[in-house]
């Protein structure tokens, strides 16, 4: 009944007149930015952050909530029509989803995706409204040794993920906690890496690196790779097929495809690291395993698209909990959204739920209204977002570079951040061209100061020793989990590279 009653209580935050406007703006935005070839919710977020600043933190978190979990719905719009995913959580979709859009049946895929999306992101927010609180719960026990540990697991589980490049990740990482380190040491009051430069003594802001490497890099790499020549060129005419909407059978033919993809991809997506591009890939590879006819899948089987999709929706619901309970950002897109709570001076943790509910319930709260604000606009508003599909990139570009401009010139109108901006945008191209990952230094520079805080007060409690990680049954307990997934993530990285390649060998 508490959590009925704490949920009721976050409802009536979200459904504010004002507050919904954001949640529709949101909602509107995240399906834009995820529409957008080349694109994601990371850059999204990062570019849109700084135009939060100096609203309600309510309104604000719920509105960049939506602009994340948005993004995964409009991601699939051109995986569908284009064969070019929105971002990577989609790759999977384009399996079947643009062979569906070949034979004719574009308008029921894009209906059976925003249908599979709905019931992936609200199965993965009832699971949110029940754990949660047990999770936070469990861990109001932790200290500043636990604190430390769990930053390093968020950067450890990421790492992993990066796979075969893993030695480019940790440079990209360490490149991350070398930015944390400029500004003032706060024991010692000594300046570091300031160069002499009193706008430095501060340290050095999450927003303009992240909107430089995730906003500016991924333009800079889209022109490069030529993915603005594939925005225009490919589009499948949804309205040439005989019938838009999907018939009785797919949707029996899909009932416990949606089941079996929102549990798989809230368990991923509660895991640091993994996130919705594995889930997806591991509900496809699982769906097609078990499906009775595997050589359809990758020809146009309805099933094929469904998965990813519940799931890939399921697992940005479910990296909610480390964010909000733990305080762990398992993503670059969970990165931006810590750094936005910090931005209100919000720190989420053990604690974040009991002591700010109003802000952690509507939250959650929002969530339901926001996946059935994103149906009925995936739905009925898909004429409107194949025309998006159609804006040239020498428009969209210099609309891109404009925002980044002014959202990262308005937070505290410096000029060092916004050459900092630009800097980061041609560091980003490079570390894309190159196989680093931006992520993994955005991760490190906002996990960074927070691991350096937890772990001087960790040694002056134990003065001096390490030992105090052994001592205490917590500290235990989170390396045990950390060494358990830096085993385990590997194994489901290549069941979701298998999926691919299996899609390939039957395609």
């Amino acid at each position: 009944m508490e959590i009925f009653s704490d949920l009721v209580m976050g409802l009536s935050y979200a459904v504010t007149p004002i507050n919904l406007a954001y949640l529709l703006i949101g909602a509107m935005v995240g399906m834009i930015v995820g529409v957008i070839p080349g694109f994601g919710p990371s850059a999204g977020l990062a570019i849109l952050l700084p135009l939060t600043f100096g609203m309600d933190p309510i309104g604000a978190i719920m509105m960049l909530a939506a602009i994340y979990y948005g993004s995964m719905y409009g991601g699939t719009i051109t995986s569908i029509l284009l064969n070019t995913p929105g971002e990577s959580a989609t790759v999977a979709s384009t399996f079947d989803g643009y062979p569906l859009a070949k034979k004719g049946r574009a308008g029921p895929a894009l209906v059976m995706q925003a249908v599979a999306s709905f019931v992936g992101g609200t199965v993965g927010v009832i699971l949110i409204t029940i754990l949660a609180p047990m999770f936070s719960q469990v861990s109001r026990s932790f200290g500043p040794p636990e604190y430390f540990l769990l930053a390093m697991m968020g950067m450890l589980t990421l790492l992993v993920m990066i796979g075969s490049n893993w030695k480019l990740g940790v440079i990209s990482a360490l490149i991350g906690f070398a930015l944390g380190t400029v500004g003032v040491d706060l024991e010692t009051g000594q300046s570091r890496y300031t160069f002499g430069s009193a706008e430095l003594i501060g340290g050095i802001y999450f927003i303009p690196i992240a909107i430089g490497l995730f906003g500016l890099g991924e333009l800079f790499y889209a022109f490069y790779s030529q993915i603005h020549k594939s925005a225009s060129g490919s589009l499948v005419e949804y309205g040439r097929e005989q019938r838009f909407w999907p018939t009785a059978q797919d949707f029996l033919s899909t009932r416990w495809t949606m089941v079996r993809g929102s549990i798989l991809g809230f368990v991923v997506g509660v895991i640091p690291g993994a996130g919705a591009t594995i889930a997806s890939l591991m509900a496809y590879s699982t769906e097609r395993s078990l499906s009775k006819t595997p050589e359809n899948f990758g020809q146009g089987e309805m099933a094929g698209l469904v998965a990813p999709e519940t799931a890939n929706n399921a697992a940005s619901s479910g990296a909610m909990i480390p964010l909000l309970t733990l305080g762990i950002p398992g993503s670059a897109s969970t990165a931006v959204l810590l750094a936005a709570f910090l931005l209100w001076g919000l720190r989420p943790g053990p604690l974040f739920m009991e002591q700010n509910p109003e802000l952690a319930w509507g939250m959650i709260a929002s969530m339901y209204l926001g996946n059935i604000i994103l149906l009925a606009i995936n739905i009925f508003a898909i004429p409107l977002f194949v025309q998006i599909i159609k804006v040239p990139y020498r428009i969209l570009g210099p609309c891109v570079v404009v925002i980044c401009l002014l959202g990262t010139f308005t937070v505290h109108a410096s000029f060092v951040e916004t050459w900092l901006m630009f800097a980061a945008g041609v560091v980003g191209f490079f570390m894309r061209l190159y196989g680093f990952s931006p992520a993994a230094l955005v991760l490190a520079l906002v996990l960074g100061p927070l691991a350096e805080e937890a772990l001087r007060q960790t040694l002056t409690i134990s003065r001096g020793s390490f030992g105090i990680f052994l001592d205490r049954p917590a500290s235990l307990w989170i390396i045990g989990v950390t060494i358990a997934l830096v085993v385990l993530l590997p194994l489901m990285g290549r069941i979701g590279a298998g999926a691919g390649r299996a899609e390939k060998a039957g395609g």
